[in-house]
């Protein structure tokens, strides 16, 4: 059997996408300059990459559930029964909803209650798609800034004493808690948040006119979301999360994980992200999608966050390993150079792509940025190069 296959994956369009980075790595014509936020590689169900098969090309979902045992290896498949990983290609230009994913347990428990419930699978008012949990793993390509989990209490008190519409929340926050405060702000009415929050954000406009932020301060941000606006007529409450989670700045081929119930949106970037194969959201705002509050707040972990900033560890084969605390993915950056060929042995599945320069696998079929393929396990192959290359390999460790 074909041990290497070719993969073609699929391009999201959504909203808070760039116009440029993507298009111009998968080298597609983008006239209209639409946005092109997320490029998957894998075997979700409602998205799956797809191979070329004796010359045809087949959904690598049908591929796997056709030859299971070849295409994932005893093992993975007597565990997961499916691919367990997801890769994408990110390009954020503007904030993603603040989010958290549940545990499996939460998600197999959700699924099926909203089974049970008759909600249809592709509803949009659905919060669990799927019985799998999603831990995800992301390694920036270029400077990425997010938000990662919350900041201390110390920190959350100062920041309710020092901005004059938090000052009302303080004596809640030290009476009940920071999960109360989030409630309360979370149910508030969009007339409500409005009034509340126009002042503070006409006063973080003003500021970042004046050059007084950066993008270390939550007004920052703030004023990035409504800068473009030519009047406001609506403000959303979510913004509040921003004075109260860590913002994050990723050098490139910085890592960070983020796990069950820890909060977090994407600020700007690029970046490579793998995580389990789910598609199972729960949102709190910054976004036109289904929000589920207490759903939100109880899977929600409203503990202080301390971001674990990982650079990689070198292997002794020469690729940077950024190991997640999890069974179902790791992921590793390849840099190849012409006097360096890689020779490796897949442990099992793997997804590789080639961000810059080209790779050619055992003297034949060369790929170049944007293109990838899919390795079946215990395959013996060799990457070579004549330039300097930059390639991600996603595999179960």
């Amino acid at each position: 059997m074909q041990q290497i296959f070719s993969l073609q994956g699929t391009i999201m369009n959504y909203a808070w996408g760039g116009t440029d980075f993507l298009p111009q790595l998968l080298r597609v014509p983008n006239p209209d300059h639409r946005p092109f936020a997320e490029y998957w590689l894998g075997a979700h169900a409602s998205a799956s990459s797809a191979i070329k098969w004796e010359g045809q090309p087949i959904f690598l979902k049908d591929a796997i559930s056709n030859d299971p045992v070849d295409f994932l290896g005893d093992k993975v498949y007597q565990q997961y029964k499916g691919l367990p990983f997801l890769l994408k290609i990110l390009d954020v230009a503007s904030i993603l909803s603040i989010q958290v994913h549940p545990t499996i347990e939460q998600a197999t428990a959700g699924f099926y209650r909203e089974e049970a419930a008759g909600i249809p699978i592709d509803a949009a008012h659905r919060n669990y798609k799927d019985r799998n949990h999603k831990p995800e793993m992301l390694v920036a390509l270029s400077d990425f800034w997010l938000l990662h989990g919350f900041k201390s209490p110390e920190l959350i008190t100062k920041i309710l004493e020092d901005i004059p519409e938090f000052n009302q929340f303080k004596p809640l926050f030290l009476r009940e808690g920071l999960a109360a405060v989030y409630q309360l702000v979370m149910e508030m009415s969009g007339e409500d948040a409005f009034h509340w929050l126009l002042p503070l954000v006409k006063r973080e406009l003003r500021k970042k006119r004046e050059a007084q932020l950066n993008q270390t301060d939550p007004g920052w941000w703030v004023a990035k979301l409504y800068d473009k606006e030519e009047a406001i007529t609506q403000i959303d409450k979510a913004l509040f999360s921003i004075y109260i989670m860590n913002i994050v700045h990723l050098h490139p081929m910085e890592s960070l994980f983020q796990g069950a119930g820890q909060p977090h949106a994407y600020l700007q970037g690029q970046c490579v992200e793998l995580m389990s194969n789910s598609d199972n959201v729960l949102r709190a705002g910054l976004t036109n999608k289904h929000i589920d509050v207490p759903e939100l707040i109880r899977l929600t972990r409203f503990e202080t966050t301390f971001p674990q900033i990982k650079s990689g560890e070198p292997s002794e084969s020469g690729e940077k390993l950024y190991l997640a605390p999890v069974k179902d993915f790791s992921l590793a950056a390849i840099s190849l150079r012409g006097e360096t060929p890689l020779h490796h042995v897949a442990i099992s599945p793997e997804i590789v792509v080639v961000i810059s320069g080209s790779a050619t696998i055992d003297g034949g079929d060369t790929y170049f940025p944007g293109e990838a393929f899919y390795v079946c396990p215990s395959t013996n192959y060799t990457l070579s190069t004549e330039h300097e290359s930059t390639l991600f390999r996603a595999f179960v460790p």
